[in-house]
């Protein structure tokens, strides 16, 4: 069950991944079907057409209190067609790269986006590839006997950290997804994205209480991910914190100052301004930033960024998945609204390039605008002198449960792990708290922002219509009143 090799029938060991014969030989199609295809998807006269070939392997282990709960591997393989016509698209797609079958998706996909409407004009782009994610061991090489000691490593770590541990939870997954696209430009683009998750959690009892904490890491790299010294730096991250989880009390609620800590604090700053900046919602009037390009939405000094250029990061591409290469895209700059997050839709209808954040789950899906690595860069405050600066207020450094209105831009999260601050110290560890707020007032009441920008690398996803991997990160940055719901 667990030989790689029937998993794996379509991989050739000796390649080159920067070939685009590699990419051809896996989807079985030539250049000249490419333009036919192309040609049978613009047969009702639309005005642009891209063609997704994916070819994804699967593979996930998990271990529980010891023994392998579960685990399993897939592979996903196919074609997705779509034709732009006006404000209209059609999509198709086809689970094989049979030239019949594809044939069927492009006429299916030509006829939904058939019709009038005003033509729009599609650019070529210019083509930069990158090399983000080298890797140095393909998970494709690997079988799960080479994971499970790993995982039993991070179990044998975690346990050693503390007493009061009862349960241990150990998942690792991977993939690695080999892409090509074509469209009626003439561009052919081609890619090969690895990824591997890690995700540790622990239950701890303590006098008839149980609390709970987890730690991951997930990086578009290689195996040589895993190792021992992963192990250790999970293991570590999991009990932090743990004895002030047990004495965490809710606190009186209200509205005050609230210092978000670096690093996972930026997934607030993805979900309640990110999702914003995106431009299928601004295009639609559908965002609170609809009518504030060019405006000051922050004080002088902020800059907000989504970048798909960190190598290794989560979130990074060569290229997005409608074959743009990529780029780091200031949304905001000195405090001012200069970008929006584009893919080549909205960026023909603002006349404008696209950003490069076009992407989509799987080739079963249209791409849409969605973030990559979004984050706050570093200002140039001390973090301990921010905290030193609340007389009263609240620090916050892990958030989950978020919801957040786009058209009004109010937003409430759940606050997992957090300091009352009294008097500028950190004093009584918190739970059970939700902020609340409003995004662009909340980035109109930043008046510091530190000089530890982090970035957070562990398993987060978007599930904005899709779920595709992102990563977020954030200094320490004050925000001067939000809503503390407690007693």
């Amino acid at each position: 069950m667990w030989k790689k090799a029937e998993r794996y029938c379509l991989y050739k060991k000796h390649h080159d991944m920067n070939s685009k014969s590699y990419y051809q030989d896996i989807f079985k199609v030539t250049e000249q079907q490419l333009e036919t295809l192309a040609a049978t998807a613009l047969s009702h006269g639309g005005d642009f057409c891209d063609l997704y070939f994916e070819h994804t392997t699967f593979f996930n282990l998990l271990l529980k209190d010891g023994v392998v709960s579960s685990g399993g591997f897939h592979t996903d393989f196919g074609v997705g067609i779509r034709v732009l016509k006006g404000e209209k698209t059609g999509y198709a797609y086809a689970e094989n790269t049979e030239m019949g079958d594809m044939l069927k998706a492009a006429k299916a996909a030509s006829a939904i986006a058939s019709g009038t409407g005003t033509e729009m004009a599609y650019a070529r782009v210019a083509d930069r590839r990158h090399d983000l994610y080298p890797m140095q061991s393909n998970w494709r090489d690997m079988g799960a006997d080479s994971f499970l000691p790993f995982l039993k490593e991070v179990e044998k770590e975690v346990l050693s950290r503390d007493k009061r541990i009862i349960k241990v939870i150990a998942r690792m997954s991977d993939s690695v997804s080999d892409v090509m696209m074509y469209n009626s430009l003439g561009e052919l683009t081609f890619d090969t994205r690895p990824l591997g998750s890690v995700t540790v959690s622990a239950v701890f009892e303590q006098n008839g209480k149980t609390e709970n904490r987890s730690a991951s890491r997930s990086f578009r790299m290689g195996a040589e991910l895993i190792g021992p010294g992963l192990a250790r730096e999970l293991a570590d991250e999991v009990v932090r914190g743990i004895d002030d989880r047990f004495k965490a009390r809710r606190p009186k609620g209200g509205s005050m100052s609230v210092v978000m800590g670096a690093g996972a604090s930026g997934i607030l700053l993805h979900e309640a301004m990110g999702h914003a900046f995106e431009a299928d919602f601004n295009r639609k009037g559908q965002s609170v930033f609809s009518d504030k390009m060019g405006m000051q939405v922050c004080p002088k000094g902020v800059n907000v960024v989504d970048d798909g250029t960190i190598a290794f990061n989560r979130g990074s591409g060569n290229y997005d998945d409608e074959g743009v290469p990529a780029q780091k895209t200031y949304m905001v700059e000195d405090g001012i609204l200069t970008s929006y997050l584009h893919d080549r839709i909205s960026a023909s209808r603002y006349g404008v390039e696209s950003t490069g954040n076009g992407r989509r789950e799987n080739f079963r899906y249209n791409p849409i605008p969605r973030m990559r690595a979004t984050y706050m860069e570093s200002g140039d405050a001390d973090p301990e002198s921010i905290i030193a600066d609340v007389r009263e207020g609240i620090y916050v450094d892990e958030f989950s449960n978020g919801q957040v209105k786009i058209g009004e831009g109010d937003f409430t999260f759940f606050v997992k792990n957090g300091y009352l601050i009294e008097n500028g110290r950190l004093t009584m560890p918190v739970k059970d708290v939700n902020i609340i707020g409003n995004g662009p007032q909340a980035l109109a009441d930043i008046v510091a922002v530190g000089n530890d920008l982090k970035i957070d690398n562990g398993t987060w996803t978007c599930g904005k219509e899709q779920s595709v991997p992102v990563s977020c990160g954030m200094p320490t940055v004050m925000i001067s009143s939000l809503t503390v719901g407690g007693e």
